[in-house]
């Protein structure tokens, strides 16, 4: 049956990613070595080393603990602010940047900005969030005809048909994208992916640890309390009825791990394949609601978890299903509700999961919820936050790095000329962003208007899915970026063969114009080499020069390649954040390889740079240990259990501490500088130190 004309839901506002007047350049393997601007050969010509002594424990050893040695003062000293789940180097760079940007965002009103303009659209979305007393008044009028649309629903068909309109704007069990095909990563191609829990992985449903436990138990009581809330009279009975369909979901899901493999997820299906694969789901109404051309591909990234929704789908009570829409729909939207729903949402998601003591500021809140308008907002700050010098400095950086790069590969004594051969080519067709797009986003066709914060958040989510969506089968935008300017982080893109530095993240103390260059190489320099790394891990490595899934690797290579991988993944599944609770390191294995990699080729990179000179020694240190203060410093950073908890379920990321001297201990570099010898707690024999790059 044919759902009726559902109206567009509004946004789960959850933060988004997943990072002037200069264009990004294509990236190049060169053949000569670039050198910094700056000079090597004396110390008195610098301002400074770009090391913060006042955070080093000089009571502790670096040839023991680096990471405390570097970072422990600071760690003692430091408290978490009550408003963040974490602090250290990345979250004081947010919080500068946020401040950064409300000015640069608050600025607008006195313009007066003409309506229709990027200006009007930044101005009215951030004040109309902000207008917490407009929110109030309009109650639970903005979010009444969504919930009448589930209402509404009588069949399956009609379920299928809500789940495709509300694509992009509320989490539902599939997830719709586009993204560049990896058989022909020249077009866009739609995939379907598995998606829609309320808690924040499939772990917190299915382990029994106290801690999950805990987790499900609060989240029971806020959809109760989101449901009362909303008028329902048996809102503790419906929670549990949602919170029993969702473990079904998880269960059926994939664990994160898995799903990190290419070749697992990717499943190219035609229309007919996808009927096999899931009978009895309405395929052609949830194309149709989801704004999908008809009888296209489609791939599948967890084939037999798309089989289990489907029979999920006939065999739960159509009741259950709408009230987890309901759910999904109210969760998502609690943030820009009356005061009621927004306090039970700040209760579970940032007490319960990521253990805040308060609420962080309205504005900042709406800061970083302000993703869709994300470039429009970085036009601004580019253009008063990073000067062409910064950009002109990182390109001789990433210049080092590929040089190096090409270098290491040459030298490597596990793998074979052919393959050697084709990571050379890849090598060579790497391009490379900085700072900020070459072409700004048009938002010509976002409405935004003042005092509608869910309308703007709803008609924003529509935009960006509508954006994404049309492009299925059109040629890939390769002068698209994935993160704003703003964005403190980087990325590589495998698709695009791309890595991307975005201007937020070329500041102290990761990129400092007037620090030393060991230190600036064994900060940025290992994000470079990190970000060039994910192209060789064990996911990027399945992948070509052009982005295409093809395997390029001898089978005797890829046995070689395998068994230093198993031994890093077995050395960070070592590692326990939390008592009982022990990194996945599959999980982590590529962000692993990649730090590995990062940093040993950054620190060639480095001494590619003195052109055969010595280094100096400045404020008591050899070039040698600035170079690892500067990787180490950068991790310095705490986080409360409850989101380190989080993390160790779903982020493919280490946690700080292990990334500083899991890394390190595997660097000739570290054991050099600092003279490393048995005994030392972080004392690795040379034969056992791990090398890949």
């Amino acid at each position: 049956m044919t759902p009726p004309n559902f109206r567009r839901a509004a946004v789960a506002i959850g933060a988004t990613l997943a990072c002037a007047a200069f264009a990004p350049t294509q990236a190049q393997t060169t053949t000569t070595t670039v050198k910094t601007t700056t000079t090597q050969s004396t110390a008195a010509t610098r301002p400074g080393s770009g090391i913060d002594k006042s955070g080093m424990d000089t009571s502790v050893r670096p040839q023991d603990d680096l990471f405390l040695a570097v970072n422990g003062n600071w760690v003692k000293n430091t408290e978490i602010p009550a408003d963040k789940s974490r602090w250290g180097t990345f979250d004081a760079l947010r919080d500068r940047t946020d401040h950064q940007v409300r000015d640069l965002v608050e600025g607008l009103q006195a313009t007066h900005p003409a309506d229709g303009s990027n200006a009007q659209k930044v101005n009215d979305y951030f004040r109309s969030y902000v207008d917490v007393a407009a929110i109030d008044k309009a109650g639970l009028d903005p979010i009444a005809a969504s919930l009448q649309d589930v209402d509404s629903i009588k069949d399956t068909g009609m379920l299928v048909g809500l789940m495709g309109h509300w694509q992009g704007v509320v989490r539902t069990p599939l997830g719709v994208d586009s993204n560049p095909d990896l058989d022909d990563p020249s077009v866009y191609v739609a995939d379907i992916r598995q998606g829609g829990l309320g808690l924040p992985d499939r772990d917190y449903y299915l382990k029994t640890d106290a801690r999950f436990a805990k987790a499900r138990a609060a989240y029971a009581d806020y959809l109760a309390k989101l449901f009362t809330l909303s008028g329902d009279a048996d809102g503790a009975a419906h929670a549990a009825a949602v919170i029993a369909l969702e473990t079904k979901i998880a269960t059926a899901q994939w664990p994160r791990e898995k799903t990190r493999d290419p070749k697992l997820g990717h499943n190219p299906k035609t229309p007919a394949e996808l009927q096999a694969l899931a009978p009895g789901f309405d395929w052609p109404v949830f194309e149709a609601q989801s704004q999908l051309q008809p009888g296209r591909i489609i791939v599948v990234r967890q084939p037999d978890y798309v089989t289990a929704l489907a029979g999920l789908v006939k065999s739960e009570p159509l009741a259950t299903w709408k009230l987890y829409l309901k759910a999904r729909r109210l969760d998502g939207a609690a943030t820009v509700l009356p005061a009621a729903f927004r306090d039970a949402s700040f209760q579970f998601h940032e007490v319960t999961i990521a253990g805040l003591k308060q609420q962080q500021p309205r504005w900042q809140d709406a800061v970083q919820r302000m993703g869709v308008l994300g470039e429009a907002v970085g036009q601004l700050y580019v253009a008063k936050y990073f000067p062409p010098e910064y950009r002109a400095r990182m390109q001789a950086l990433v210049a080092n790095l590929m040089k190096a790069y090409s270098t290491s590969i040459d030298g490597l004594t596990w793998m074979s000329p052919a393959t050697k051969k084709e990571a050379h080519l890849k090598l060579s067709k790497y391009n490379v962003k900085i700072g900020y797009p070459d072409v700004w986003r048009d938002y010509a066709g976002l409405a935004v208007k003042p005092g509608d914060a869910l309308g703007n958040a709803d008609r924003a989510a529509a935009f960006e899915y509508h954006r994404q969506i049309v492009r299925n089968g059109g040629p890939v935008d390769r002068t698209e970026w994935g993160m704003t300017p703003q964005t403190i982080n980087a990325y590589y893109n495998g698709s695009m063969n791309e890595i991307v530095f975005p201007a937020a993240i070329l500041q102290p103390p990761f990129f400092d114009a007037a620090a030393d260059d060991a230190v600036n190489y064994g900060a940025i320099g290992a994000v470079i080499g990190h970000e060039i790394s994910h192209g060789f891990d064990d996911k990027g490595s399945q992948l070509d020069g052009d982005g295409r899934l093809r395997n390029w690797w001898t089978d005797d290579d890829r046995k070689a390649f395998d068994a230093i991988t198993n031994r890093l993944v077995a050395q960070y599944s070592a590692y326990e954040p939390l008592p009982g609770q022990h990194l996945n390191g599959k999980l982590t294995e590529g962000e692993n390889i990649a730090d590995l990699s990062g940093l040993q080729i950054a620190y060639k990179a480095w001494k590619l740079s003195l052109d055969g000179k010595p280094s100096p020694t400045i404020d008591g240190f050899t070039g040698e240990q600035r170079f690892i203060i500067g990787f180490a410093q950068v991790w310095r950073g705490k986080v409360r259990d409850e989101r380190e908890l989080e993390l160790i379920a779903t982020d493919p990321h280490s946690p700080a501490q292990f990334r500083a001297d899991g890394t390190t201990i595997n660097a000739d570099a570290y054991h050099d500088a600092f003279h490393t010898k048995p005994g030392d707690k972080m004392w690795k024999a040379p034969e056992d130190r791990l090398r890949l790059w």
